[in-house]
């Protein structure tokens, strides 16, 4: 079973658009209302299995001050308001679906900031604070961010979005963290790396594909209706991405060495999408359906961008001198 996730977990290039097309096609099909009984079970599968690998001690080393300051600063102070933007451009007559592209822009780094760090031989070390930092940051602010950005066009109950935050991120993280613990302490290091840390990955991979297919089974006959909608979903998308590449590709290149450039490019373009997801499904009821979608969809360009830009690594930043730096 293992092997069969990290097979998937390695093509979400090709999992997660299977996995909008079943979840289409049975929402066509069925009566899928039961299937918002499945999202709470859903996201705890997606996000718990990260948090007992996340190793949050190391942010407290120190040595690459200048890449986590470059790259927390494009996450919080640039991209959410150039999401917000873009947003109120494509979507001026839908609003959820302008919170789906903010909160995608507002969460940032995920597991695949740490992996593409290392496939594009970067500093993973510098990626692992990048990852705990971002997600800790963007928990706290997002409620916030969305209450002054989108409070005019939709209704933000803040204790309901604070209450899915603390439910969808720092639950699993304690558990996650209480688990890493206890089994260290039962096993030792060494072997939970090598026994137990590789098999909680994967079962992420079935909680997003879970909640990727639940939320395109229930906007499945909108979509129907209105098919040009999902064009009107990629083009923003892609819009994003290519401003975030750009941006963070200049700034690495122009204040950062290779390894910490690297780091703080995927540090600043993945998005957690995971958790986006999970609060638009879980935070803004039916309506929320509208920015799941948009969530869902950005899996797609963002795993596709990932994978063409360590392509591209070694003529934006030089070839690497060795192996990749590791944690």
């Amino acid at each position: 079973m293992t092997y069969i996730l990290q097979k998937i977990s390695k093509n979400l290039i090709l999992a997660i658009p299977a996995t909008m097309v079943l979840g289409f096609l049975f929402g066509l099909s069925a009566d899928v209302r039961w299937l918002r009984d499945l999202i709470i079970p859903f996201t705890f599968l997606m996000v718990y299995p990260m948090m007992v690998t996340l190793k949050v001690r190391q942010v407290f080393q120190g040595g690459d001050v200048k890449a986590q300051a470059l790259a927390q600063t494009v996450n919080f102070a640039v991209i959410p308001f150039l999401a917000w933007g873009i947003g109120q451009v494509f979507f001026a007559q839908r609003p959820f679906m302008a919170l789906g592209l903010l909160l995608a822009g507002l969460l940032p780094t995920s597991g695949m900031t740490i992996s593409w760090t290392g496939f594009a031989k970067g500093n993973v070390a510098a990626a692992v604070k990048m990852t705990v930092i971002g997600l800790v940051v963007g928990s706290l602010a997002t409620p916030l961010y969305v209450r002054a950005l989108m409070g005019t066009a939709i209704e933000v109950d803040m204790a309901a979005v604070f209450l899915q935050i603390g439910i969808i991120v720092f639950l699993p993280m304690a558990l996650g963290y209480a688990t890493q613990r206890l089994l260290v302490r039962k096993y030792g290091q060494e072997t939970f790396q090598k026994r137990f840390g590789p098999r909680f990955p994967p079962l992420s991979t079935l909680g997003v594909l879970g909640i990727v297919f639940v939320a395109l089974a229930l906007k499945a006959r909108t979509i129907m209706q209105s098919p040009e909608v999902l064009l009107t979903i990629l083009v923003p998308l892609v819009l994003l991405y290519a401003v975030n590449f750009t941006l963070s590709t200049l700034v690495g290149r122009r204040f950062l060495a290779r390894g910490d450039a690297i780091a703080m490019v995927y540090g600043s373009v993945m998005r957690n999408l995971s958790i986006a997801l999970a609060v638009a499904m879980n935070a803004f009821g039916e309506q929320g359906a509208d920015a799941a979608l948009v969530v869902a969809a950005a899996y797609i360009i963002q795993v596709q961008s990932a994978a063409w830009y360590v392509r591209l690594t070694d003529r934006f930043f030089g070839a690497s001198a060795g192996k990749p730096v590791t944690a």
